[in-house]
């Protein structure tokens, strides 16, 4: 996930004025309310667009604070606590918003980050839009089970065999139901999965495809 920093504006004590002759988009500005609409800090705004962007529209974008825009940016998403803020972003009522919230739940393997993308409600076009940059980049590296199934973000798999869980005391028994997988961004044969409450990795020649 990335973004582009078109312009910016600062807002101190409330008072505005433009750093860019141009000013950020006027409709967004107006849309957020002199706030990030992700973390509500009233601080210098950046307009972030959401990949892929099929579209120059400001509706695509997101105004967010210089924090929030130096983590998407660089791709940090260590900060846990600060994330935190998408709790409450993920219900705005902006599909950009949401959408952006949600996409970086993803990148979260905490449980209330988690439990936070499943709950949220997005409309089908918007979790299309939010799947679309992964999709894309999963295309690039093709992930498939034991049995050279092909194997697509958020299924359901079961492990082949008894597994060791690193860091956990407990062996993961062959026939494990493992569900809303994520699919490694830069290994086709490791996957994600949660097992007894821990998110852990797992290798996909130790798993098939639920039918």
């Amino acid at each position: 996930m990335s973004g582009c920093l078109s312009q910016s504006i600062r807002n101190p004590l409330r008072k505005t004025y433009l750093c860019n002759p141009m000013g950020i988009n006027a409709q967004l500005l107006e849309r957020s309310n002199n706030n990030c609409e992700l973390c509500a800090a009233s601080r210098e705004l950046a307009a972030y667009t959401i990949l892929p962007a099929t579209s120059d529209s400001w509706e695509r974008q997101v105004a967010v604070c210089d924090k929030c825009h130096q983590y998407l940016t660089s791709q940090d998403f260590s900060d846990v606590n600060h994330w935190r803020c998408l709790t409450g972003s993920i219900w705005s009522e902006v599909p950009a918003v949401k959408v952006l919230s949600y996409k970086i739940l993803g990148k979260l393997s905490e449980d209330w980050a988690m439990e936070a993308a499943e709950n949220a409600y997005l409309e089908e076009s918007e979790l299309e839009w939010a799947n679309a940059e992964d999709a894309t980049n999963a295309a690039r590296i093709i992930h498939k089970d034991a049995y050279g199934v092909e194997l697509q973000q958020g299924d359901t798999v079961i492990l082949t065999q008894n597994l060791n869980v690193k860091g956990a005391n407990f062996i993961a028994p062959k026939g494990t139901i493992v569900r809303k997988i994520r699919l490694g961004p830069d290994n086709a044969e490791q996957i994600e999965g949660k097992i007894e409450g821990d998110t852990i990795v797992i290798l996909t020649k130790y798993v098939r495809k639920s039918s």
